[in-house]
């Protein structure tokens, strides 16, 4: 699961609930510090047991180069609320979600949309529909189908175990003492059981199941005509990252190899990303804007 390193949200970012007519999603905000937001505005859509607080290290720089960022949990994640339904966990259903949330951020203006991991999954399903007003996607740490390597097992381990277990005794042998081994601080620990024990139960182990058993839509992705990059860690340890880049190339998108970060690269080296992310969304505003 990706940790934040630190949960103090930086000056300018705030706590919102963002009311659409499909629910109401809890999300960070974050404006510039000083003047006021002078570019379109970004939606980051975090990956599975993941949640909004894993962008908080890049917050600040992205809304400083002038631009309101917003990043939210999904329906059924950590702070959203979420039915018992599973079919309301589809990439499909929560790319809906997506939607209405893009609609609200950009309040008529076009929307730069990152999804991370699982999220680049939902937020593609929200691109290929069309509905969604981009100004530019990003992948950030994602790829064209089900995912492979170490995250694969620990998806299974999820389905597996979650409906013998229980989300409690899921943390408490098995995920909370890997967190202790890798050095986690106490107050991390504490936000990462909050988390999990918030999540819908019935949304993990279906998201489980989509991020194993997801098809590859790159075909139909590259029909969409939207400025697009993948960015993601030189080491990731999710979807290889010469697959991350065979999906670049497919999608002639521009393609960001983050040094030294592996499956979370806004919490490994969020300068770095934040750098790039505010790069290209500035390069996809100048294209719209002198070719539109």
């Amino acid at each position: 699961m990706s940790t934040p390193r630190f949960l103090t949200l930086p000056p300018g970012v705030r706590a919102q609930q963002i009311e659409t007519s499909v629910g109401t999603f809890a999300a960070l905000e974050a404006l510039p510090v000083r003047g006021v937001p002078e570019r379109w505005p970004a939606l980051l859509v975090p990956g599975y047991t993941g949640s909004k607080e894993d962008f908080i290290a890049i917050f600040q720089t992205l809304a400083q180069a002038g631009r309101r960022v917003v990043a939210v949990d999904m329906r059924g994640q950590y702070e959203t609320k979420g039915p018992d339904d599973p079919s309301a966990y589809t990439c499909e259903a929560l790319g809906e979600d997506i939607d209405h949330v893009a609609s609200m951020v950009g309040g008529g203006e076009p929307v730069h949309l990152v999804g991370h991991s699982f999220g680049g999954l939902v937020t593609r399903e929200a691109v290929i529909g069309g509905a969604t007003k981009l100004a530019s996607y990003t992948l950030m740490s994602s790829g064209p189908s089900g995912i492979t390597g170490p995250r694969e097992k620990a998806c299974r381990v999820m389905l597996r175990e979650l409906p013998e277990v229980g989300l409690e005794h899921l943390w408490t042998h098995r995920l909370e003492p890997e967190a202790i081994v890798a050095g986690v601080p106490d107050d991390i620990l504490a936000f990462l059981r909050r988390r999990l024990l918030s999540n819908s139960a019935t949304g993990l182990m279906t998201m489980a199941e989509q991020v194993l058993g997801a098809p590859d839509r790159l075909e139909d992705l590259s029909e969409v005509d939207v400025a697009t990059l993948v960015l993601y860690g030189e080491h990731d340890d999710g979807w290889p990252p010469a697959i991350q880049a065979e999906m670049a190339h497919r999608l002639d998108a521009d393609c960001v190899v983050v040094p030294g970060a592996l499956h979370s690269p806004a919490v490994e080296a969020p300068e770095t990303t934040a750098h790039a992310l505010t790069r290209f969304w500035n390069q996809a505003e100048h294209r719209l804007l002198h070719t539109g």
